[in-house]
């Protein structure tokens, strides 16, 4: 949950493509198509450089420099094999835990800390790379405002909050979803096309992209309802495309007959040894069902077994089996103004209407408790068990809601959490440290499930860590085999 969220993104985005001038038919160089666009080059450009500070600022850049320069390295050597080198390539790794990728216009590539505990090679983080290229040197994004213009601009709104809990949520917060373009098919097979040209003429193995896929496949499939890497919600199932894929890079290998390619598996997983994997705690950190953050020096803890998403805004956990939620979210960072006003004001704001309320004070922090009624979009009437509490000089809600025939069997719940919000000291705030990356050796008589069982154990599932490692979940480990596991913080 970070401290600041988008605000001037949406008319930063409108603005800039509501103004675009038709400027006609021109023969794409990367794919050789012609091209009917409505945004020049320049215009392209002055997208990706408006919205990289947005970006940045929502998502946060991955602190290690180290790491930058290397994915900056490969990136650039891409890029210059490309048949838009001149473009003012950037390369960022961001602090975001969401197994994804992306690109702005322009040549604005994003890959997450996330996605690269799940790569096992140089070769394969430069098929991400290439990918992502792909889609700016193929002007993907310029055809999707050309395809769609006049209407709903061919974006999608992406978010992982639940749904219902957006009327707490400055609309402005969820705009970060405009910059995730939902490509077609076809534009995905040809960025995956365009990532093997661009790995293979910088001399990294172009099976790295097939592998890739296939790890994101894997990924997909040990994923359940609890929540979906969002790599996979705005690219096309990865299934099918590994065989195309392979059918490209079964043409290269012919025209470059006895040519040593690069994989460089080793020095990839020095690079991404010691990587924060899963929340980092600087935007709060979920342990179980507690969520802690110690920048803000605070602690929640959701209802057992309810699996909680930490989002940039707001932190949502559901109960498994029904239509129960809590979630958190800061309100009034500033502090200002009496509890029972600031209460007033956001539940009003979201259609809320009190049917009882006081004020309180929760583990000796003062709060205005109250339960409220209501409608939200896609759930329908609701009843809200909801507190305003103050911790420092921001103001945070935490409430519980269901609907009203499930509602008094759920408030012992809800008010178990609310009650649960808690200050941290400043000691115990120093020891939350994030879980990290490391590198483990296989010995004689490991499996995933032992290994996982070790100095991580409970933070992923042996599958995962198959997974992670360029395994299929069914396989096991090889005695010797160098391997990347997690360890608690």
């Amino acid at each position: 949950m970070r401290r600041a969220g988008l605000r001037l993104l949406i008319p930063v985005v409108l603005a800039l493509l509501g103004s675009l001038p038709a400027t006609g038919c021109a023969t794409n160089p990367a794919t050789g198509q012609r091209q009917f666009s409505l945004m020049s080059e320049e215009q392209e450009i002055q997208i990706g450089q408006q919205n990289d500070v947005e970006v940045r600022k929502a998502m946060g850049v991955y602190d290690d420099p180290a790491l930058q320069q290397y994915v900056e390295r490969i990136g650039m050597q891409l890029a210059r094999v490309s048949e838009r080198p001149g473009l003012p390539w950037h390369f960022t790794v961001l602090d975001v835990p969401a197994v994804n990728a992306f690109a702005l216009p322009g040549g604005f590539i994003y890959i997450t800390r996330g996605i690269l505990p799940y790569l096992d090679s140089e070769a394969q983080l430069a098929g991400v790379l290439g990918h992502e290229i792909g889609h700016v040197t193929a002007r993907h994004a310029a055809q999707q405002y050309t395809r769609s213009a006049g209407t709903q601009l061919g974006l999608v709104l992406g978010s992982i909050f639940v749904p219902q809990t957006r009327p707490f949520v400055d609309a402005a917060s969820s705009a970060l979803g405009l910059l995730f373009l939902k490509y077609s098919r076809d534009d995905e097979l040809q960025a995956d096309q365009l990532g093997v040209r661009y790995a293979s003429r910088a001399g990294w193995d172009p099976t790295g992209v097939p592998e890739l896929l296939t790890t994101l496949g894997r990924i997909q499939d040990a994923t359940d309802d609890r929540g979906v890497p969002n790599w996979l919600q705005t690219h096309p199932q990865p299934a099918d495309r590994v065989q195309k894929v392979h059918g490209v890079v079964q043409d290269v290998e012919q025209a470059n007959p006895g040519r040593r390619w690069t994989v460089d598996r080793s020095p990839y997983l020095q690079r991404v040894d010691g990587i924060v994997y899963g929340d980092n705690p600087k935007e709060g950190i979920v342990r179980g069902s507690a969520f802690l953050h110690p920048a803000l020096r605070f602690t929640v803890r959701f209802p057992d077994g309810w699996p909680v998403q930490n989002g940039t805004q707001q932190v949502v956990a559901k109960a498994p089996d029904a239509d129960r939620y809590v979630f958190l979210q800061a309100v009034d960072r500033a502090g200002a103004g009496d509890l029972d006003a600031i209460a007033a004001r956001s539940m009003r704001g979201a259609g809320f209407r009190e049917v009882d309320g006081a004020a309180t004070t929760i583990n000796g922090l003062p709060a205005y408790l109250g339960t409220y009624n209501g409608s939200l979009q896609n759930f329908g009437t609701t009843r809200m068990r909801a507190a305003y509490v103050r911790n420092g000089d921001a103001v945070y809600l935490l409430a519980g809601f269901a609907a009203p025939d499930a509602f008094a069997a759920s408030i012992e719940t809800f008010d178990r959490s609310i009650h649960s919000f808690e200050r941290l000291t400043a000691e115990e705030a120093a020891r939350i440290q994030p879980n990290r990356i490391r590198l483990y050796t296989v010995r004689p008589g490991d499996s995933w499930a032992s290994i996982a069982g070790g100095p991580g154990a409970g933070i992923v599932p042996p599958s995962t860590l198959a997974i992670m490692n360029d395994h299929a979940a069914a396989d096991e480990p090889r005695a010797g085999e160098q391997i990347k596991i997690v360890v608690i913080g």
